[in-house]
């Protein structure tokens, strides 16, 4: 049984009332919810964690080196600004996939860089909630080839 980190940024305890025409009616604890009983019935655990504040996100993906087999990230804004993510993503060694609820490539131009991108081994983006199981389902995935 594996441990995975699904780990949210800025704004996301907003969710369920922030915008939702970009960003749904679902709120941070459904998803939380959805990903528990997603990675539980594959046999797996999750440990799911929200920051509005940078450093405590670098903590967290420094800690969940030894500890998880992938980080689930959805980053928010910092995934646009952030090289202090990139390098703890890239110094941690952990197998991160970038996710975003909405699509980023059809929003402001601003949102079209990632600076994650460059250390996951992949991007997920624009399937609503489903981004956090598809983003699990991945990482499962990536450690079951033995990719890690």
């Amino acid at each position: 049984m594996a441990s995975f980190l699904v780990l949210n940024g800025p704004n996301l305890n907003l969710l369920g009332t922030r915008q939702p025409e970009v960003y749904g009616s679902t709120t941070l604890d459904d998803i939380e919810q959805v990903c528990r009983t997603f990675a539980h019935d594959r046999g797996h655990s999750i440990v799911f964690q929200q920051s509005n504040h940078e450093g405590a996100l670098v903590d967290a993906i420094h800690d969940a080196r030894g500890v998880h087999a992938g980080i689930a990230l959805n980053a928010g804004a910092y995934t646009h600004t952030s090289v202090a993510l990139m390098d703890a993503v890239l110094s941690s060694m952990v197998p991160t996939v970038e996710l975003h609820l909405s699509n980023v490539h059809a929003r402001e131009e601003f949102r079209h860089r990632s600076y994650l991108a460059k250390a996951a081994i992949g991007v997920i983006c624009g399937f609503g909630s489903a981004s956090y199981t598809l983003a699990l389902q991945a990482l499962m995935d990536h450690t079951k080839a033995g990719h890690d």
